[in-house]
């Protein structure tokens, strides 16, 4: 089946998750003069921040503040948006991340990482390919992890959400690609965010914000299906998916666990 062509130099560009870290640093990569950007987030002080960053560089940068769980709400502020000016590129990027803190999940921290990670990421790419299928043409990146090739006891719920996240971005690129729809899942290992500042744990290879997001760009315009990064922990992670059971068992009782949401 062939991919859909990508589209290099998108004009109208639509980010969820845009307040801070991943987010915030796309819509700075991507901002510049005859670019509209549609940033979304739940901080507005801090969206307004990106947003004039976005607008200094010569972009036309609209915000909303909202959250990803809500879908009547997430769709038409898309659905909005793209009347405005029709989207070439949707970034559902965002999430949050949890861990066990040793300690266990509780009920409420798992439900709300397969609310955020999971379904925000649903609700904000189904509305994306509803506008874009029709005129055969577009581009939606999920953002997921290289936390979603393994589950890990320090973590099963972020594993499991990003694995989601990842597999489903994967079968969607085949199914919409005779449609003229580009998909393209991003894994990325640590960059340097708010969300990854809480670890106290060592995080090998970890990127910039604003190296990841240079990156991002570049390989999205190249249609790239998956974008994992960087080459050594993903290398690490596609082993780790294929090691046995017992073997990962062992090596996860001496794995740090993430900190459990505050």
């Amino acid at each position: 089946m062939p991919s859909a062509h990508p589209c290099a130099t998108p004009r109208s560009i639509l980010i969820t998750g845009a307040s801070s870290g991943l987010g915030a640093a796309l819509a700075r990569a991507y901002a510049a003069p005859g670019v509209t950007l549609f940033l979304g987030g739940r901080d507005e002080a801090r969206l307004a921040a990106v947003a004039g960053a976005c607008r200094a560089a010569g972009a036309h940068a609209r915000i909303q503040v909202g959250d990803v769980t809500a879908a009547p709400a997430l769709a038409g502020w898309i659905v909005a948006c793209d009347q405005v000016a029709p989207l070439d590129l949707v970034i559902a990027n965002a999430g949050i991340s949890a861990g066990t803190g040793g300690l266990g999940e509780s009920d409420a921290q798992t439900r709300a990482l397969f609310a955020i990670n999971g379904d925000g990421v649903v609700n904000t790419v189904l509305p994306a390919i509803e506008l874009m299928r029709p005129r055969r043409r577009g581009q939606i990146a999920l953002v997921s992890s290289l936390a979603g090739f393994r589950g890990l006891g320090g973590a099963p719920a972020y594993c499991a959400t990003k694995a989601m996240v990842r597999v489903w971005g994967e079968g969607l690129r085949g199914a919409l690609a005779g449609d003229g729809v580009g998909v393209s899942v991003i894994c990325p290992g640590f960059v340097a965010t708010p969300m990854t500042d809480r670890n106290r744990f060592p995080m090998p290879w970890r990127w910039s914000a604003e190296r990841a997001a240079a990156h991002i760009r570049r390989e999205l315009a190249r249609g790239r299906g998956r974008i994992a990064f960087p080459a050594p922990l993903a290398a690490l992670a596609w082993l780790a998916a294929a090691l046995p059971d017992a073997l990962i068992d062992r090596i996860g009782r001496w794995l740090p666990a993430k900190d459990a949401a505050e």
